[in-house]
């Protein structure tokens, strides 16, 4: 993570917040069309870093609220938005994740603020762990960035049990989120605000990965019309039915995510 922002007063750790989404990622192609595109749709501005050369940091309001890296290519990865959740330890969290029949990617391996591991679950959904200091404080975090995140999976309850393990929800580990169910689907609340669903539906050997299982990120915007448009207009495109409230959108790389209403949320 930014080194810069250790220097934050409202800076906290994961252990604070375990379980919940704490981050979101864009593996991209093209760093410099990446930040043309989600300048123009949400709004963002962008710094650099002293992780690494192909990676920067988006700004709202002054807040950092997700990372771009540039690395799709060199590392032959899927272009794609991806969360990390926060946990207290993350070799232990490999670790159950790697007992209940998840894979690790990548770590987990060290940053000057903490320790990152990229993983999938058992169904190929791919998600992040973070051990550490989070960029911002989290409740900045989550006031500008996502309204939350959402699982399209197999079975929403087997997800449930499985990342609840991975990632001890429900759990008396202090900071841990709390699991509800909301019709067919599985509620995450964090301090009883919603940060994640988990949706039943996706089917595993689909051809289109956007019908296999994996993790749609929701951004809170003001204006939801206006983003589509402004999509389109620097090179992104529209998925499915659309309203005012929320619509689908891939940028020119084709990474998918949602802008969602504020007075949704």
């Amino acid at each position: 993570m930014n080194r810069d922002a250790t220097l934050r007063s409202d800076v906290v750790s994961s252990h604070s917040v375990v379980g919940a989404p704490c981050w979101v990622s864009l593996t991209a192609r093209d760093q410099e069309a990446a930040e043309e595109f989600y300048g123009a749709v949400l709004g963002w501005r962008f710094r650099t870093t002293r992780l690494m050369d192909r990676f920067r940091i988006a700004y709202a309001q002054g807040v950092p609220v997700a990372g771009i890296a540039a690395v799709a290519s060199m590392w032959q990865m899927a272009v794609s938005w991806t969360p990390y959740f926060a946990v207290s330890a993350a070799d232990d969290a490999v670790a159950r994740g790697q007992e209940r029949g998840g894979t690790t990617a990548v770590g987990p391996i060290s940053f000057p603020t903490g320790r990152a591991a990229l993983m999938a679950d058992r169904d190929g959904a791919v998600f992040g762990i973070w051990e550490g200091q989070l960029f911002s404080g989290w409740e900045s975090w989550r006031r500008a960035a996502p309204a939350f995140v959402r699982l399209h999976t197999r079975n929403a309850f087997d997800a449930a049990i499985f990342y609840g393990e991975v990632l001890r929800w429900a759990t008396s580990e202090p900071g841990c989120c709390e699991v509800h169910y909301d019709g067919d689907e599985v509620v995450l609340r964090s301090d009883g605000d919603v940060v994640a669903r988990i949706h039943s539906g996706a089917v595993e050997a689909a051809p289109d990965p956007t019908i296999r299982p994996h993790w749609q990120i929701h951004f809170a915007v003001t204006d939801v019309e206006a983003c589509m448009k402004a999509a389109l207009e620097h090179g992104g495109s529209v998925q499915g039915e659309v309203s005012e409230f929320e619509a689908v959108l891939r940028d020119p790389d084709g990474a998918q995510f949602t802008v969602t209403s504020r007075s949704e949320r």
